[in-house]
């Protein structure tokens, strides 16, 4: 001390300075302290919300269209229309009043909603809360057989429809649900609703709610089987608006737009929930589509933007956006300081940030029916793909209610040790199972599963998997936390393939084919092959512009992936689409699943072109070279 004392304040101070601007870039303290203090004030809101029994978020409305400073603020932003919070309040009241006298909705009882983004889809969630009744999001996208399996799972009376997507609904569903109500919202009906008495007066039946209780269902995408009906309880819906709201940095005077599908937990608890949390104006549009994306950004004035999966690759294949008249560039041509979402892809973080002048990407990974999330902020390419981080403070208090595990591949289960029966964490930097703990004495209120279905809600959770009677859930992503604290998601179990004996991660694979000029967009996965053990890798691609690939570009791909890959994992076949796009699901999510059933069996694989990798380069496969694997005249 004597020795520090007797150092000059001119030169010392700058010492102290240099000596704290290393520890916080070394530990990340700041950002740490960024997300404590978004995760602090959150809970505690959350549970003074609960203890005064107005957690539903229809009281967070009232509120704020109550409020002499905020009832005159836009609340939402649909195409050409606007409503102030008083004007939703007054509306979602008399859409309340109608659905309570004319169609006896009460307290607890479930309401399905099939809708694609607008007005009327918001406000008859809002009303139907305010009633104390439970919401089923159902996928406008679905008809037949897994609409069915929805509405059924949805165990509800009425289900309200969208007019523009009525015709979906169609005698198949109907006729199987007999003690069903059908009922579709048209603009005659809404008047009627509209002219009945804004009244308030169903206060019984919303309040008191605890976070356990169910606020919502919303549905899994199904791509290997239907859709599972996930439980959304209030103290989610809370926790993720509070906490995204605050992270983000979203202020009353913020637009937050997205064209992403409110029947997702993205769009309605980061999007809309959000908006709504932090008194700001939250705008959509029906649907997504990457002609008019910043055109809606730049009419709604929004500053934060909401992406999920392809999205951002989708904006960047679009031709830069140039005014006819003017000539002005107009792919910055708006106020844009975020985005947020999950699934962007480390081949095009960079080029989206940079052709549209994005400040801050605010990437997370977490599950809709999950218990927790990681979170990205990132500003520059220290955390470039990464789908989380964080530093000593946060690791500190909440690191253990994180963990990475090592993991079969063949079972698609985490091994355990034969010895002790627990489980492995992985060192870092290996990939494993990324698990979220459990209280073990009240797993139901962490987790809450799928409605109607033990199996699939038992199947998310392991217990003893580091000491005796632990609970942890599973996510069923294999993820990988480097020595600077980023987590990276690897792939999802059952996408990962064995090949020459090794784990191939599909993500990394169409992350290397993806860099290559002439591809807009891949998708990986592993293919049977007759003679051959475990899976080759096949990458279904579209090159940009949609023209046919040269023997040139061919070649240039094979020596491309050939030095960013182990020989192991090279993506040993290509598919080139042809008609449309690769099949995703209704939030941009690549599916994998018809891919590698078809596999590269040219009867499978209708009018695609596929190629092999032979000779240094990509060669057309036919059936003939798929006549010779089965014969066993060829060995890959």
């Amino acid at each position: 001390m004597a020795a520090l004392a007797a150092v000059p304040l001119p030169f010392l101070a700058p010492a102290v300075a240099a000596a704290a601007a290393y520890i916080n870039a070394r530990c990340f303290v700041s950002y740490d302290i960024s997300l404590i203090g978004a995760l602090v004030p959150t809970v505690v809101t959350a549970t003074w919300r609960e203890s005064r029994g107005r957690l539903n978020l229809f009281y967070r409305l009232e509120d704020l269209a109550l409020s002499s400073s905020d009832k005159n603020r836009i609340f939402l932003r649909f195409e050409d229309k606007t409503y102030t919070y008083a004007q939703a309040y007054d509306t979602v009241l008399r859409y309340a009043n109608f659905l309570k006298v004319k169609r006896g909705v009460k307290k607890g009882e479930f309401i399905a909603l099939d809708f694609q983004n607008n007005d009327t889809f918001l406000f008859l969630i809002l009303a139907l809360w305010s009633l104390g009744a439970k919401v089923a999001l159902i996928n406008y996208n679905l008809s037949g057989k897994p609409l069915l399996h929805c509405v059924k799972k949805a165990t509800t009376r009425l289900m309200l429809v969208d007019p523009a997507i009525a015709d979906s609904v169609g005698q198949d569903v109907r006729s199987e649900l007999p003690d069903v109500s059908f009922e579709v919202v048209t603009p005659e009906l809404e008047l009627q609703m509209l002219a009945m008495e804004a009244d308030r007066t169903q206060e019984d039946g919303r309040r008191n709610a605890k976070g356990t209780d169910m606020a919502m269902l919303i549905f899994t995408s199904g791509t290997t089987g239907l859709p599972k009906a996930a439980i959304i309880p209030w103290a989610k819906i809370t926790v993720v608006a509070g906490f995204t709201s605050r992270w983000v940095g979203t202020k009353p005077s913020d637009v937050f737009y997205s064209a992403m599908p409110l029947y997702h937990s993205t769009a309605m608890l980061l999007g809309f929930a959000h908006a709504l949390e932090a008194g700001a104006t939250y705008a959509m549009s029906r649907k997504f589509s990457t002609s008019h994306f910043w055109e809606d950004v730049r009419k709604h004035d929004a500053n934060i933007i909401q992406y999920v999966g392809e999205t951002c690759r989708y904006l960047l294949s679009v031709p830069p956006g140039v005014d006819p008249v003017t000539g002005e560039n107009l792919d910055r041509k708006h106020n844009v300081r975020v985005a947020l979402g999950n699934g962007l892809r480390p081949d095009v973080w960079s080029k989206f940030r940079e052709r549209f002048g994005i400040e801050t990407i605010d990437e997370f990974y977490a599950a809709t029916e999950g218990n927790f999330a990681i979170w990205n902020k990132s500003r520059n390419d220290f955390s470039l793909g990464a789908v989380g981080r964080s530093g000593a403070i946060y690791n500190m208090i909440l690191g253990r209610s994180i963990a990475i595990v090592k993991t079969d591949h063949e079972t698609e289960l985490p091994t355990r040790d034969p010895k002790t029966s627990f489980c492995h964490r992985v060192s870092t930097g290996e990939p494993g199972e990324l698990l979220f703990k459990l209280p073990p004495k009240d797993v139901n209120s962490r987790f809450q599963g799928y409605y109607g279905d033990k199996d699939a809600t038992s199947k998310k959770v392991m217990t003893s998997v580091f000491s005796t009677g632990d609970a942890w859930f599973r996510t069923g992503d294999v993820v990988r936390w480097d020595k600077e604290n980023r987590v990276y998601f690897n792939d999802r179990i059952g996408d990962t393939f064995r090949w020459k004996s090794e784990n191939v991660s599909t993500a990394e694979v169409a992350q290397c084919v993806g860099l290559h000029p002439a591809i807009m967009e891949s998708n990986v996965y592993g293919v049977q092959i007759p003679g051959h053990e475990g899976r080759a890798g096949c990458a279904a691609v579209i090159f940009k512009d949609g023209v046919a690939p040269s023997a040139e570009t061919l070649k240039t791909l094979a020596e491309h992936v050939q030095d960013g890959l182990p020989k192991y994992a090279l993506p040993l076949f290509i598919r080139v689409i042809k008609n449309g796009g690769l099949q995703t699901t209704g939030t941009n999510k690549q599916q994998k699943y018809g891919l590698r059933n078809e596999g590269v069996d040219p009867k499978k694989t209708g009018d695609d072109d596929i190629f092999w990798l032979k000779g240094g380069s990509y060669l057309r496969f036919s059936s003939k070279e798929w006549k010779a694997l089965q014969g066993g005249k060829v060995k890959l």
